[in-house]
């Protein structure tokens, strides 16, 4: 079987990837520095086809050393999280990011171009490089027509979009781009960091609004803190569906130099979002109590992404209701809580 190099291993999406990856038979080589969250204990961690190497995506020699036996390479290493999370390090996302993809297609460059095994890089885009449209839903190539992102984030994860497509017209090295929508899922811990985030009397996860409001629910926060009103539209998706989505882009024959929103068709409020919530864990008698604080300053308004083309050329959907992940999500974090880790 074929081996993939996963960058940014030990993160939320790369977790959920390695283990579908796994699951599908491929040997998976797994870097990450752990800069994030620290040690991440994994169920595969002991897997015989698994091989974890701690290291910095930015070292390109490194990557160019784990590539040259790997057939794959599925490039998900970045700073990423929350929008607290990338309101508090703006300066730090874009060049460390920067660093990583420019560090990372000068290695899959180098590998492909002395005639190694890569077949394809398979980049990890953002739903966030299409913060600024005006139109909705949001389809492929999208993100090239309307007026680019505003937070550093946005805009790197279109840059991102730009070193897949402009390696592929100087050095022909084949591409396919995965555009993850508001992951759910387990996994996530508390951001290491200095900077500390309140919303109301909870200190954040600086991490996605899911664990977040679950935690200030779990906590007891009454009425539970919310950004904004609570209109904003967003499509949470769960993590194995992505990374099902993702791990078929990077098969699939007719992926080849394509881009794919990978994401569940369906809207939600975060209004919407916190009631469930509330009532998944306070029961449905418990009046939805809340006040809105000041939104950040990037909190997009609505991501709504057409999802018809991964549907139509990879036969990929998205289909895992939310009440189902946050029955899955909400005694993770709730342990989480009790063990002190968020």
């Amino acid at each position: 079987m074929a081996t993939v190099l996963v960058t940014g291993s030990a993160g939320f999406i790369g977790g959920y990837v390695v283990q579908d990856l796994l699951g599908r038979g491929y040997d998976v080589v797994g870097l990450d520095n752990l800069s994030k969250y620290g040690p991440v204990a994994r169920s595969y961690d002991e897997h015989p086809n698994y091989r974890f190497v701690e290291g910095d995506a930015r070292d390109t020699d490194l990557l160019s050393e784990l590539l040259a036996d790997c057939d794959h390479f599925i490039a998900g290493a970045a700073m990423i999280g929350g929008i607290s999370y990338f309101h508090t390090y703006a300066y730090d996302l874009l060049a460390t990011n920067e660093r990583i993809i420019a560090s990372s297609c000068d290695a899959a460059i180098r590998v492909f171009r002395a005639g190694g095994r890569l077949r394809k890089v398979t980049y990890l885009s953002s739903s966030m490089v299409f913060e600024s449209t005006d139109r909705w839903p949001s389809v492929e190539g999208d993100e090239r027509r309307v007026a680019p992102p505003l937070s550093s984030y946005g805009f790197q994860k279109l840059a991102v979009e730009y070193f897949a497509r402009a390696a592929w017209d100087q050095y022909a090295l084949p591409y396919t781009i995965a555009r993850p929508f508001n992951c759910v899922g387990v996994g996530e811990g508390r951001a290491l960091g200095e900077v500390e985030v309140l919303s109301g009397n909870v200190k954040l996860a600086m991490s996605h609004v899911v664990p977040d409001l679950v935690q200030k629910v779990l906590k007891d926060q009454d009425p539970l803190h919310i950004l904004g009103d609570g209109s904003q539209v967003r499509h949470y998706t769960y993590g194995g569906d992505l990374a099902a989505g993702i791990v078929t882009a990077m098969e699939h024959p007719d992926a080849l130099n394509e881009d794919f929103n990978l994401s569940t068709a369906e809207s939600t409020t975060v209004l919407e979002l916190a009631e469930l919530i509330w009532k998944k864990i306070k029961g449905q008698d418990e009046e939805f109590r809340y006040v809105s604080d000041d939104p950040f300053q990037y909190d997009v308004a609505k991501r709504v992404p057409n999802v018809d083309k991964a549907q139509r050329v990879l036969g990929f959907t998205a289909d895992t209701p939310l009440e189902t992940m946050l029955d899955e999500v909400i005694p993770w974090i709730e342990q989480a809580v009790t063990d002190g880790r968020i």
